[in-house]
């Protein structure tokens, strides 16, 4: 394969239009953790499918995390074709975000260390993933001479106009970093049109660089069973230990003020007070772990429920791990997503795949998760009352609900990892082709490689 030199004195070897291998960054949080506590939720499930589902493309990838414990290997196969490399930055233990900008600088270091020992040109194409690893991605790329891929997955000016009561503004620094981010990816992956409008309108990105690759779900693992819906209800509640009978109404993620579990407790409350007879009938689980500013009073729903009068409604399970899950959205008959703000919304789109139907907010991707009317119902704001006239209208509607429950599992086939890797392949090559023709030219004009 031709060899090309860049301005820094490196050999850069020529690559083909498909990338052999990603460098896939992730600074805050590890493919290998549990979604739903900590940091872990959408992207490292994003994170995990695309890896796997690139290596079974023959594209070898390779995702960088900070260590959080000693006892971690450097190195971990995720499965084949895919590394995870623990990169030690700072203590061995949980980190804040706001205290790991602190630490990219040794992250960086850890990463080109681990590109030095391999031959020039061992990484074709860097994908970063949110605005702490952006930032080491946008150096990595100036060294490697290769093209740096972004996807924000949350975004902090949407995040600080859409504030939950309480809950703390994002930082200047992360703004101002963000900024630096757009201005100097390559391409950036927006999950939604609503995000990609948001990065042209709020962060000014060039539109011909922003591409709308939407997320997927894993269609294998998350899908109705075959037989009476009853009875595949009830054997998951038996499952799980919910009640056989009466309504169970589900939120699953982190329990953070952005995520907003507090406005199904507090809908709880309202449908009493206005139903009743039909909210006790109603068990709301709330599935998930402390997350964000919510660690800083980690019971704070339990009081919440207690305070309101419905802890008898409430039920409360830790983040569920393989059949659990699926099982549980089989078992409720609606998932609520009352998010302030969601990139996409994964939970959504994982119970309509298993044919339950969703209530969620109508804000940022969720709009594109859930079709209106057709495949669940999105509430505008998050007024407990609201939320709660939506449920009044919904649990009581056995043939609503199964409509929407046959046109849930239509339309959450319209979304797979499959299609959102083709789309990627798609980015990378063209990225690599756009990149590949700068070189050329600044090469043949005499002047220095910049891919910025």
């Amino acid at each position: 394969m031709a060899e090309m030199h860049t301005g820094a004195g490196r050999r850069r070897v020529a690559h083909p239009r498909r990338p052999r291998r990603i460098a896939t960054i992730s600074v805050h949080t590890s493919p290998l953790h549990q979604p739903g506590t900590g940091d872990a939720g959408g992207m490292n499930v994003y994170v995990v499918e695309v890896a796997r589902r690139l290596a079974e493309a023959n594209v070898e990838v390779e995702i960088f995390t900070r260590a959080t414990s000693g006892d971690l290997p450097p190195v971990v196969e995720m499965a084949p074709g895919v590394q995870v490399r623990h990169v030690t930055s700072g203590p061995l233990g949980g980190l804040t975000k706001e205290e790991l900008p602190g630490q990219l600088c040794a992250f960086t270091a850890g990463v080109l260390r681990a590109e030095a020992a391999h031959p020039p040109g061992w990484y074709d194409l860097i994908h970063s993933h949110y605005w702490l690893s952006g930032q080491v991605g946008w150096l990595a790329k100036e060294r490697w001479g290769v093209p740096l891929v972004h996807t924000a997955h949350t975004l902090a000016k949407v995040k600080n106009a859409q504030l939950a009561i309480g809950d703390r503004p994002e930082p200047k620094a992360r703004l101002i970093g963000e900024e630096q981010v757009v201005a100097e990816a390559d391409r950036l992956v927006a999950n939604t049109r609503v995000e990609a409008r948001d990065l042209v309108g709020r962060y000014d990105a060039d539109p011909d660089r922003v591409t709308v690759v939407e997320p997927g779900v894993d269609l294998d693992r998350f899908r109705p069973l075959p037989g009476d819906p009853t009875a595949v209800r009830h054997a998951a509640r038996r499952r799980l230990g919910l009640p056989s009978t009466g309504y169970v109404v589900a939120f699953v993620g982190r329990i953070q003020p952005l995520k907003a579990p507090d406005v199904l407790v507090r809908a709880i409350a309202a449908l009493r007070r206005r139903d009743p007879a039909l909210a006790d009938e109603v068990t709301v689980v709330i599935v998930g772990g402390p997350s964000g500013s919510g660690l800083e009073r980690p019971t704070a729903l339990i009081e919440l429920a207690a305070s309101l009068g419905v802890a008898d409604r409430v039920r409360f399970l830790p983040p569920q791990t393989g059949g659990n899950l699926p099982a549980l959205y089989r078992a409720a008959d609606l998932v609520a997503v009352p998010s302030h703000n969601e990139s996409f919304g994964l939970v959504a789109l994982e119970a309509q795949a298993c044919g339950t139907p969703v209530v969620a907010a109508a804000v940022g991707g969720l709009v594109t998760a859930v079709r209106d009317q057709v495949s669940g119902v999105l509430v505008d704001g998050h007024d407990p009352t609201d939320w709660a006239d939506t449920l009044r209208r919904l649990l009581p509607d056995r043939p609503r609900r199964a409509a929407l429950a046959r046109a849930a599992v239509r339309h959450a086939a319209q979304f797979s990892w499959d299609r959102t890797v083709s789309g990627l392949l798609a980015v990378y090559e063209e990225t690599i082709a756009d990149c590949r023709e700068r070189l050329t030219c600044e090469l043949a004009g005499g002047g220095a490689l910049s891919y910025g």
